[in-house]
């Protein structure tokens, strides 16, 4: 008999709680698609029923040179131009940033929606073509100094929000309920729109094969939380709740105000296989049509 916490949802969810939520990072770690296969697979998504809740294909700054021939061998004359964001993983001097934002710019077929990098402090300089900026974010000391120079940025009218790591690395610890409690307290109370990525695969916090991983709907919760005025030690159950039904519930009685509030907080979250998420959406009943 399934228990009561694994009993799918019976409400539908506002779609704007998801709508681009799943940015498509099907090339990076765990999943290490090669480009020219997850770029036919995002073609796919971005032609399925859940294709509004599908961001842009991330594109590794090094894969930049080689991304207009890729989407030119899998395109139809019917097929538009591909929406990537490139990211510039840590050890990327910016000077090859700005080259790979430049060819994909003056290609066809694909249409530079933003660039991610870390943060740094002369972040500014970059010539990035104009585009929406993510800047990751550190963890430890560096985090508030980082977050305060992104608030003050757009207090100056740029484009930019923080990316914070909710998964392991070789180099990156899993960061607990109280680590990711405090970056999202943080966020919030300095007006810090922002991303996730790494290891939200799942809809509730949970403990798996792969170790342990934060969950979706715990995260939207917890920002909700966050805006209503909580400091970090209460979204730290939040963080942690493992009850789906209950989670599944609370979400979907989330009203349009709150939940246009959440999005412009938390905007998007890489995750290498979309359909993960999007599949647990559909067995809860939290979307439906797709």
């Amino acid at each position: 008999m399934t228990p009561p916490s694994e009993t799918a949802s019976q409400c539908v969810a506002d779609p704007a709680l998801f709508r681009g939520l799943v940015d498509d990072a099907a090339v990076f770690p765990p999943g290490d698609a090669p480009l020219d296969e997850a770029v036919r697979r995002h073609r796919f998504h971005r032609a399925a029923a859940y294709a509004p809740i599908v961001g842009p294909l991330l594109v590794p700054v090094p894969d930049a040179s080689r991304l207009e021939a890729v989407v030119a061998s899998t395109a139809s004359a019917l097929s538009p131009p591909l929406e990537v964001a490139l990211v510039a993983r840590p050890g990327v001097p910016t000077t090859g940033t700005e080259a790979a934002v430049a060819a994909v710019a003056a290609g066809h077929g694909v249409t530079p929606v933003g660039v991610e990098m870390a943060w740094y402090p002369r972040w500014r300089e970059a010539d990035l073509g104009g585009l929406p900026l993510t800047l990751e974010v550190a963890r430890g000391d560096g985090q508030a100094s980082a977050l305060d120079d992104v608030r003050r940025a757009l207090e100056d009218g740029a484009r930019v929000q923080a990316k914070f790591r909710t998964g392991v690395t070789p180099t990156w610890p899993w960061p607990a309920e109280e680590e990711l409690a405090g970056f999202v307290a943080a966020a919030v109370k300095g007006g810090v729109p922002f991303k996730l990525t790494g290891g939200l695969h799942h809809l509730v916090r949970g403990t798996r094969a792969e170790g342990e991983q934060h969950g979706l709907l715990n995260v939207l919760l917890a920002v909700h939380r966050a805006l209503a005025g909580d400091g970090p030690d209460p979204l730290v159950p939040v963080l942690a709740d493992r009850d789906a039904h209950a989670l599944a519930r609370r979400a979907a009685a989330l009203g349009a105000d709150d939940v246009a509030a959440v999005r412009r907080t938390f905007t998007a979250y890489g995750c290498c296989e979309v359909t993960d998420p999007i599949s647990e959406l559909m067995t809860r009943r939290l979307i439906e049509g797709a």
